[in-house]
């Protein structure tokens, strides 16, 4: 199993002591590989448009995750592993890769099963929109040209990304300073049209999102998400304007959706919608035409999270996939209870992940709780709490309220 963490392609590392894979490998019975890959203007900034950019590759931090499959591939079976049955995981920016690297041609064979936890899936840019943000880094670095910026001090490359991390979002909503780029070359289309058109990499593939993804965002220090209706109506004006040839739901038919939901709230629920749920559920629905798919929603939270207004927000599966509870020893998660149900919630749902990479559904422990595999017809959901449970086309309402066509940022 090879994880790619998350992070918004700007932050992150898999050596955070959350993701110790020590009691993943010994309780899924895997060997288990985490990957760091670069970030930000390193990463995923593209440059190729630029004054003097011969050579230049826009997506180096896809590059980076690639190289380290071919090193898996080559050598997992000294440590034990077994280089045809390799399962890329990953969360946040982590599951926007793995879903992206379902759609590139050059990635078939590297990988055999996938898991996008909370997975940006539709934030892939376009050349026009990179080529926006690489002048923007430019002249936040003070240079015209790519010899310039390469001679550039890593602390001032790494300052004029935190800027345009800061700026960007706040210019246009629901957007990332930095982003896989579709290059025509390692990403030949938009990840969003291939997976939805059921063109991708015939691999299985788990994936879901959290309940209340954005409910974090009030809290965190971060441009990323409108989390206010006004913002997010803003959001959803300027994605009409980038795709005028796009039949986007008016903004009546989508705020029906949110029918009863207190008006502080229709904007985190409209956020985690349009930036996590529905298009976890496009990528689902094409890809469960040519491979098995299996869709999620992790609803568990402990009594303190909801003491708090965040519920199961992003990254809060995370303990739960990892069972990594005590690297959190400030963390108020636990201050009310709730650990027992907790590790229980983080035994199944680590059985379940174990029995997917091992090439089986993802039922419960010892086959219990089976979880149905995805398909149109019944398009069965597993909603994971302190007891799980399959739901038959769980987001009927939310599917009629965006509507059929794929909105993404690009």
């Amino acid at each position: 199993m090879v994880w790619l963490h998350g992070g918004a392609y700007m932050y992150g590392s898999s050596r955070e002591p959350l993701f110790d894979g020590a009691r993943l490998a010994a309780n899924a019975g895997v060997i288990v590989v985490t990957v760091n890959y670069r970030l930000g203007a390193l990463g995923f900034l593209d440059l190729s448009g630029a004054p003097g950019a011969h050579g230049v590759s826009p997506n180096p931090g896809i590059s980076d995750v690639m190289l380290a499959l071919r090193w898996v591939h080559d050598n997992i079976a000294a440590f034990g592993g077994d280089p045809d049955r390799v399962t890329i995981f990953g969360e946040s920016a982590g599951g926007g890769l793995v879903t992206t690297l379902l759609t590139v041609p050059s990635a078939r064979g590297l990988f055999h099963r996938a898991v996008a936890q909370s997975s940006p899936v539709s934030s892939v840019y376009d050349r026009e929109r990179a080529g926006r943000v690489a002048a923007r880094f430019l002249d936040e670095l003070g240079v015209t040209t790519v010899a310039e910026a390469r001679r550039a001090p890593i602390d001032r490359i790494v300052q004029a990304a935190a800027a345009l991390y800061t700026a960007i979002p706040t210019e246009a909503p629901g957007t990332l300073a930095f982003a896989p780029v579709v290059d025509g070359d390692l990403i030949p289309e938009h990840p969003t049209d291939v997976l939805r058109e059921g063109r991708a990499a015939a691999v299985p593939l788990l994936i879901g999102t959290n309940r209340d993804e954005a409910a974090i965002f009030r809290y965190w220090d971060s441009p990323l998400l409108p989390i206010t209706t006004d913002g997010v109506e803003r959001m959803l004006e300027d994605m009409r304007r980038d795709e005028p040839d796009v039949a986007f739901p008016s903004n009546a038919q989508v705020l029906d959706v949110y029918e009863g939901i207190r008006r502080r709230s229709v904007g985190l629920g409209i956020t985690r919608d349009i930036a996590f749920r529905m298009p976890s559920i496009w990528a689902a629905e094409g890809q469960c035409t040519v491979a098995p798919v299996w869709l999620y929603r992790f609803d568990f939270a402990t009594p303190m999270l909801e003491v708090l207004h965040l519920g199961a927000t992003h990254a809060m599966e995370l303990p739960y996939v990892w069972s990594n509870f005590d690297t959190m020893p400030k963390d108020p998660t636990f201050r009310l209870g709730g650990r027992r149900r907790a590790q229980r919630v983080s035994h199944r749902m680590q059985s379940r992940w174990a029995a997917f990479a091992h090439g089986n559904p993802p039922d419960g422990p010892d086959g219990s709780s089976a979880w149905p595999a995805y398909e149109l017809e019944h398009r069965s959901t597993l909603v994971i709490d302190a007891a799980d449970r399959s739901v038959e086309d769980l987001d009927r309402d939310l599917r009629s309220g965006w509507g059929d066509h794929v909105l993404s940022f690009r």
